[in-house]
């Protein structure tokens, strides 16, 4: 018998092991993110590795992202969460409790189709859209040159209810924007003429969409769902806008919003939003929150969630300064809300 045999043969056991482990190494630390969504975060929204690991340890991972143009803030972070994406769902369908917090002063869900008094408990006050002085190049809130015009001509401002007036005009005009974009007809607002820069916000946010590729790469479809509506209906996609009223600096302001909530495969539910119109600060917005199954944990996902907005007040002077300031804040409020959102889900 050869007596070498004995030990090549452990040779070759012990050099297979050390192979193993050397592959098991090259592999990387099991992660407990579902793939697709570990490789949207490194390559798509430039996480490093140490933040997804953070994202994994259970802490807040947040970044800002390139803003790509004039006037642009992109944020995104994430957290993981205690809770199912079907309860994360149903929450965002209850959107006046998941708004809920200190900064939202009202919020109301229009139906389907949107009705005029749905904005019925919608407040409107002289602090809220001060119209008396309004002009073009010179108004208090986002409007159009022809809405401009209705204000000065259709409120009796020599009036005691003229505050009253205007509210009920706003209202009016508000409901005829959400009911254009809905239905596809009628004419939707297309500049804002209340500056004296012009400013076109389905432009802003067409440019929106071309520097958000990462929405197509998470659903493809999703881009023209929102960009198109409602002649481009993404599947399985369940739609509908809300109104708020909002604190933001010295002034509230009021806006729409568009909610498309849509299953992504078995273990991803995607939230997304865009601003439908806004009074004052954003001149665009586009939002993607995802739900995505934790792989170690059945009760558990990790919410990941984007903005990217436009605003006129970042392009011109002192632009840098307010950028600075703008994104300061953005992953200051992003970190508070993500906080909040896991707290609401984990608490009941």
């Amino acid at each position: 018998m050869d007596a070498t045999r004995p030990r090549r043969s452990r040779l070759v056991f012990i050099l297979s092991l050390f192979a193993g482990a050397m592959l098991a190494l090259a592999a990387g630390p099991t992660s407990d993110l579902q793939p697709e969504l570990r490789l949207l975060l490194a390559r798509d929204l430039k996480f490093s590795s140490f933040e997804i690991a953070d994202l994994e340890r259970g802490r807040i991972a947040k970044r800002v992202l390139p803003a790509n143009a004039a006037g642009e803030v992109a944020v995104v972070g994430g957290v993981r969460v205690h809770a199912s994406k079907e309860k994360f769902v149903a929450a965002y369908r209850d959107i006046r409790r998941f708004k809920q917090g200190p900064d939202i002063v009202q919020i109301g869900r229009f139906q389907n189709p949107p009705q005029l008094d749905d904005l019925a408990p919608l407040t409107v006050v002289h602090e809220d859209v001060d119209l008396r002085e309004c002009k073009v190049g010179d108004c208090d809130i986002r409007l159009p040159a022809d809405v401009i015009a209705r204000f000065q001509h259709e409120v009796d401002w020599r009036s005691a209810d003229a505050d009253a007036q205007a509210a009920r005009l706003f209202k009016h005009v508000l409901f005829d924007e959400v009911s254009a974009y809905v239905s596809g007809h009628g004419h939707r607002i297309l500049q804002y003429d209340d500056d004296k820069r012009p400013v076109r916000p389905v432009d802003d946010f067409a440019g929106l969409l071309r520097n958000s590729p990462y929405l197509d790469v998470v659903l493809p479809g999703l881009g023209p769902h929102f960009d198109q509506f409602p002649h481009s209906r993404l599947e399985g996609a369940d739609d509908f806008l809300y109104w708020s009223k909002e604190k933001f600096g010295l002034t509230p302001f009021i806006s729409v919003t568009h909610v498309a909530l849509v299953p992504d495969g078995p273990h991803q539910f995607v939230a997304a939003t865009r601003d439908v119109y806004s009074t004052r600060y954003v001149d665009a917005s586009l939002s993607l929150a995802i739900a995505s199954d934790s792989i170690s944990d059945s009760g558990s996902i990790y919410l990941v969630y984007v903005n990217r907005s436009r605003a006129n007040a970042l392009k011109g002077a002192l632009s840098k300064l307010r950028r600075t300031i703008v994104e300061r804040r953005a992953r200051g409020s992003l970190e508070d809300n993500l906080k909040n959102v896991k707290r609401r889900l984990e608490e009941n």
